[in-house]
C-alpha cells in the first residue's frame, strides 16, 4: 500500500502542476487538500472484506491511489505558493517551512500512534485502531481545504496571468528547459532516498535489526522528528546568508562518507539514547536537503512553468527511488545482504554531490528576483 501512493505521484505532479500554473497556486493547493481528505475519509469509512468482499480492497487501493496523486500535487504547488509568497532574501527560510508541515504530520502521526497503543490492545489495533489515524487526518486535511480557500494568489502568477500566455503548464514548454528538469532529478535522488530511508524505514530497521522494543523505538522517532522540524527553518534562514550551494553540500559530503559507519554502528545499537543520536546525526546531514530543496527547484523556472517544473521531474525521481527505498532495504535483508543498503543510500547520495559540484548558486540571478 505504501508504494502504491508513490505510483500516483508523477500523474499528480503533472496534472496539479498543470493546474497551477493554468488556473493558480491557490486553487490547485485546495483541490490537492480536498483529493487527500476524500481519501482519507474512504479509508477511514470502507468496511471490511468480511462485510463487502473484494470491493474492500479495491476501494482501499483506490483511496491509496487518490492520495498519492495529492501529494504529487501538493509538493510542486506548496514548494512554488511557498517561494513566490516570500521576500527576497527570506525566502530559504519561509520554503524551509514546507519539510516543517511535512515532518509535523508525521509526528503527530506518530503521536497518535504512542497513545493509541497504550489505550487499545494489539487485535483493537489490528481490528479497527488503524482507522481512526486516517479519520483524524481526514478532518484535519477538511480544515485545511476551508483555510485555503481564503489564501492569496501568488503576485508572480498573478502577474504572468495577465501575459495570458497560452504556454502556462505545458509539457512543450518545461521541455525548454532541460539542464533545469535534469537538475531537479539530480538534486533530489540522493535527498529523497536519504529523508525515507531515515524517517520511514529507520523505525522498522530499529525494530528488526537493532532489536530494540517497538513502543520505545517510536519515542525515538517522535523526539527525533521534533528536533529535525525544529532545525528546519534555522537552515533554510542560514541558506538565505551564505546560499543554497553549501548546504547541499554539506549533505553531499557528510551523507556519502557517513552513512555506512552510522548504519553499521545502529545495527549493534540496543541502547535507546544512542539510538536516538545516532538517528539524530542522519537527521541533521539530511537538513542540507530537506531545508532547502524546495527554494532551489523553484529557483530553476520561469511563473509559467514553475509548478510544473519542480513537481513532474522531482515527483518521478521520488515515486522511482524515494518509494522503493523501505523495499530495497527489506529485499537486501531478506537475502541476507542488509549492509549492500547502506551502500546503496551513500552511492545514490554520492550522485546527487556530483550534481551538486557541477550546479550554480541558484539564489544568483534566479527567475523569482524578476
Amino acid at each position: 500500500m505504501f508504494a502504491v501512493g508513490f505510483l500516483m505521484r508523477p500523474i499528480g505532479g503533472w496534472l496539479l502542476g498543470r493546474f497551477a500554473d493554468k488556473f493558480g497556486r491557490r486553487r490547485a493547493l485546495t483541490l490537492s487538500v480536498t483529493l487527500m481528505a476524500f481519501g482519507s475519509l474512504m479509508i477511514t469509512l470502507t468496511p471490511g472484506y468480511a462485510t463487502i468482499g473484494v470491493l474492500a480492497p479495491i476501494l482501499l487501493v483506490t483511496a491509496r491511489l487518490l492520495q498519492g496523486l495529492s501529494v504529487g500535487g501538493e509538493y510542486a504547488t506548496s514548494a512554488t505558493y511557498l517561494s513566490e509568497m516570500a521576500s527576497s532574501g527570506k525566502r530559504g527560510f519561509y520554503s524551509s517551512f514546507q519539510y516543517v508541515t511535512l515532518t509535523a504530520g508525521q509526528l503527530l502521526a506518530l503521536g497518535l500512534q504512542i497513545v493509541l497503543q497504550q489505550v487499545l490492545t494489539a487485535e483493537q489495533m489490528t481490528s479497527w485502531g488503524w482507522r481512526i489515524a486516517f479519520g483524524v487526518g481526514a478532518l484535519g486535511a477538511i480544515v485545511v481545504m476551508y483555510l485555503r480557500r481564503t489564501m492569496d494568489e501568488s503576485a508572480s502568477f498573478e502577474k504572468e496571468a495577465e501575459r495570458q500566455v497560452s504556454s502556462r503548464g505545458t509539457l512543450r514548454a518545461l521541455m525548454q528547459h532541460p539542464k533545469s528538469v535534469l537538475l531537479v532529478v539530480g538534486l533530489t535522488l540522493g535527498g529523497t532516498v536519504a529523508f525515507y530511508t531515515y524517517t520511514t524505514y529507520l523505525q522498522k530497521f530499529m525494530v528488526n535489526t537493532s532489536h530494540i522494543d517497538k513502543s520505545t523505538v517510536s519515542w525515538i522517532n517522535f523526539l527525533a522528528l521534533l528536533v529535525f522540524v525544529v532545525i528546519q527553518p534555522v537552515a533554510g534562514r542560514l541558506s538565505d546568508r551564505i546560499g543554497r550551494r553549501p548546504l547541499l553540500l554539506g549533505f553531499g559530503i557528510l551523507g556519502s562518507l557517513l552513512t555506512v559507519p552510522l548504519f553499521t554502528t545502529l545495527a549493534d545499537t540496543r541502547n535507546p539514547i544512542g539510538a536516538f543520536v545516532l538517528m539524530l546525526g542522519g537527521l541533521v546531514i539530511v537538513t542540507g536537503y530537506t531545508s532547502i530543496n524546495a527554494i532551489v527547484k523553484a529557483e530553476l523556472f520561469p511563473t509559467n512553468i514553475r509548478a510544473l517544473g519542480v513537481g513532474l521531474p522531482y515527483a518521478l525521481t521520488v515515486a522511482i527511488f524515494g518509494g522503493t527505498a523501505e523495499y530495497v532495504a527489506l529485499w537486501l535483508k531478506q537475502a541476507g545482504n542488509e549492509s549492500l543498503f547502506f551502500y546503496y543510500v551513500a552511492g545514490c547520495i554520492a550522485v546527487s554531490l556530483l550534481v551538486y559540484l557541477r550546479m550554480g548558486e541558484t539564489s544568483k540571478d534566479s527567475p523569482l528576483e524578476d
